[in-house]
């Protein structure tokens, strides 16, 4: 390698060079890698040994041939772009490449990672996905979700778009919890533009932002039925909050149960919402498990997280099998509230006493309520002594 590029191995540096080939989408990497031995040979090889590689026919190989004349210059090009944002690469025979997404049948070659990568391994990935253009009933239940769901200890994967997938980075922020953000652009552009700031802050908190396209891709609408099966194939399971009949969340939902055998969830809505057409589908003809409370969620996904615990190498055989999602650690604000409910209040009443955004004291009691530490009696709320 040159002595004056961002400092990778010399096996990354080939897996980059393939993904900026023409052509090669990761089922033919792999099956090039496979065919030829190593990412070395795929960029050596000739021609005939090219179109010999069940699915690159004449015309792909011939492009491929081609564009080694400027490889070496696109190579620069994108470790420039990585080393100005300080991001880093991660391919697929890394050791901190995401075990769940690895298991595929289409994983990446190449994840663009900008945060901590490892904090998908270290914890239980869940999926939440939705509308763009989500109600305030799906915001509230997003929050609500991924807020609990968070400081139970999963790590909420959602795409960064507006709507359904912004409430859900936003929300497991303030839990204090982690996220990880799957783009369907290049690192070096920022969309939504005004997600910039939010994509910083769940980089710099541990969680991370993610892609597999190029640094300077933009956004196309092409990009995201691609980047839909990275969410899911990156978690344990997938949420669906409020997707309308026609909705990328829907894509999402049927790569998670049918391609990557994953467990699919829905929150159901209002009847005659279009919004929540999407999701009383998934319900209605079996596509998904209903939810209503977070709890469910997590009952349902002890068995599929235990078998992920135990594949990594995590399991303790000779300890008593403890519960995995912890719903009792206590946040600063959920004692504010506590303290707060010496006598009963509702909810304004709470907000008030405590200081705290009425977002934050929404989805902090949705947490005290299950773990049946305040109870609600009508209008208020009354903590239990």
């Amino acid at each position: 390698m040159p002595h004056d590029l961002p400092p990778i191995t010399d096996d990354q540096a080939d897996f980059l060079r393939i993904t900026l080939l023409p052509g090669l989408g990761p089922i033919l990497t792999r099956r090039a890698i496979d065919t030829l031995g190593s990412p070395s040979a795929v960029l050596q090889a000739s021609r005939r040994e090219l179109t010999a590689i069940r699915g690159i026919g004449s015309q792909t190989a011939g492009a491929i041939i081609d564009a080694r004349a400027t490889l070496e210059d696109r190579l620069r090009e994108e470790l420039d772009e990585v080393d100005a944002i300080g991001a880093r690469l991660v391919t697929l025979i890394d050791d901190d490449y995401p075990e769940l997404l690895r298991q595929i049948q289409d994983p990446p070659p190449v994840l663009f990672v900008l945060g901590d990568v490892k904090a998908i391994n270290a914890g239980y990935p869940l999926g939440i996905v939705g509308s763009r253009s989500a109600t305030h009933y799906g915001i509230e239940q997003t929050e609500r979700f991924a807020a609990a769901l968070a400081q139970a200890g999963l790590c909420i994967v959602s795409g960064g778009a507006r709507g359904v997938d912004t409430a859900a980075h936003r929300s497991v922020l303030r839990a204090r919890g982690c996220t990880v953000a799957v783009l369907g652009c290049g690192l070096s552009q920022c969309y939504p533009p005004e997600n910039r700031d939010l994509f910083d802050a769940i980089a710099g908190s541990g969680g991370a932002v993610i892609s597999e396209l190029p640094m300077r891709t933009s956004p196309h609408a092409d990009n995201f039925p691609a980047r839909n099966r990275i969410i899911s194939g990156l978690s344990l399971g997938t949420l669906v909050i409020e997707a309308p009949r026609r909705s990328g969340a829907l894509i999402t939902a049927r790569l998670a149960a049918e391609d990557h055998g994953r467990e699919v969830f829905a929150l159901p809505g209002r009847v005659d919402s279009s919004a929540s057409r999407g999701c009383l589908n998934l319900i209605t003809q079996g596509g998904a498990h209903m939810v209503v409370d977070p709890s469910d969620i997590l009952d349902m996904l002890e068995a599929p997280a235990r078998r992920h615990r135990t594949e990594r190498g995590d399991d303790e055989p000779e300890q008593p099998a403890a519960p995995l999602f912890d719903l009792t650690r206590l946040s600063d604000p959920q004692r504010r509230i506590i303290e707060s409910l010496d006598s009963p209040g509702s909810f304004d009443e709470i907000v008030r006493r405590t200081g705290l955004d009425a977002g934050v004291v929404r989805s902090e009691t949705t947490m005290l309520e299950l773990q049946r530490i305040v109870v609600r009696r009508g209008e208020r709320f009354e903590a239990m002594r």
